[in-house]
């Protein structure tokens, strides 16, 4: 069964501007479940309502026209609404998403990202997921529901998005990069073979991404390693892919970018709030 096919689906409470503040939904990779997950590709498309989506296993990446980013578990994703994406979930078997309205989504992020996920996040979650099909919420969840909106803005970033630049030259150094992630080429000769100066590719690529070239660089590493440690391959293997010389630098990358190694940062999995259909949503 296709997430195209689900009763949430069918139902499309992420395309109505109507209704309650937030709807919240708990899912599974299971019939009965109104918000269907599991493994699965979503191409490219669009909601009225922002979404915020967590997953408790498995990975999920989503491509903007901002750029990618991974989601692992127990960290949230943010879509503001009416952003086109496409979406690729591997191996999850829970979660749990909240869709925002327009009106409500003012003071949120404009830009798609990844947050930390509170225990009081993840519980107003589980509470609004109780009101998950009303049309009408009691004036306590009209409260509820705008701590909710407040929790997510106040919600920390982190670090797991790739932010991907315009300019058709230095769209090409980054091809380069992606296509080779464990590549040691210096700037000016990506930048050469892109036909501009490592200058202006410096420049274009703070510019258009926020961050110099070496830092992108090393993001884009850092993306593409919690996709691999996501899905089980071993530490040495994904270091030794990637470029560094041994598996302790790769480590002391993961651990100044996140403050811990891969190994405790994916056993640090966070409030474990089910929002989902055995709580009655």
């Amino acid at each position: 069964m296709r997430l195209d096919d689900s009763p949430f689906a069918r139902y499309k409470p992420n395309d109505r501007p109507d209704g309650p503040p937030v709807w919240a939904f708990g899912g599974s990779d299971h019939d009965p479940s109104l918000f269907r997950i599991g493994t699965r590709e979503l191409d490219w498309h669009s909601h009225v309502r922002g979404q915020l989506f967590c997953i408790h296993s498995g990975l999920v990446q989503a491509h903007t026209p901002f750029g990618a980013w991974v989601l692992p578990p127990y960290r949230a994703g943010w879509i503001p609404p009416g952003l086109t994406h496409r979406v690729s979930l591997s191996g999850v078997v829970s979660g749990w998403i909240v869709l925002v309205a327009p009106s409500a989504a003012t003071a949120l992020p404009s830009t798609p990202c990844v947050v930390g996920v509170s225990e009081l996040l993840a519980a107003l979650v589980k509470r609004a997921a109780s009101w998950a099909t009303r049309e009408v919420l009691t004036e306590e969840e009209t409260r509820l529901a705008q701590v909710l909106v407040d929790e997510i803005a106040r919600a920390p970033a982190e670090p797991l998005g790739l932010p991907m630049p315009t300019d058709a030259r230095v769209v090409r150094v980054a091809r380069a990069v992606l296509d080779d992630l464990g590549g040691q080429a210096s700037l000016e000769a990506l930048a050469q073979h892109a036909g501009m100066s490592s200058r202006t590719a410096r420049r274009l690529f703070v510019a258009e991404t926020g961050m110099g070239f070496t830092q992108w660089r090393q993001q884009a590493r850092l993306v593409s390693a919690l996709e691999r440690l996501a899905n089980g391959e071993p530490v040495g293997t994904i270091a030794d892919s990637l470029g560094y010389s041994t598996p302790s630098n790769f480590i002391a990358m993961f651990r100044r970018a996140f403050g811990e190694s891969p190994g405790r940062y994916f056993r640090q999995v966070g409030p474990r709030v089910q929002a989902g259909d055995e709580e009655g949503a």
